[in-house]
């Protein structure tokens, strides 16, 4: 309890946390679990759509960058439109 009080507050050692981007990302799923359309989910997170058309056509694997926002977009979309948002 008390890492991750540290870790919320800023205070942990962050030499100690890695990053995990997973290897495969089913973006197709993402959306489906999102209950939007290509175009909706490639506007709202920005996205190129022939690009998110390719990768849920598996011609295309999203690099690692794309593969860790994927995760951040599936498990706290919120959080990422709001990161997004013009202030």
């Amino acid at each position: 309890m008390e890492q991750a009080l540290a870790f919320i507050e800023g205070t942990a050692d962050m030499s100690l946390y890695r990053v995990h981007i997973p290897p495969e990302i089913d973006v197709k799923a993402i959306r489906g679990r999102l209950g939007m359309t290509q175009r909706e989910f490639a506007t709202r997170f920005g996205f190129n759509i022939t690009t998110l058309r390719h990768w849920e056509q598996g011609r295309r694997v999203p690099d690692g960058t794309a593969r860790a926002y994927l995760r951040v977009i599936d498990r706290e979309p919120e959080a990422a439109q709001r990161a997004l948002r013009i202030a």
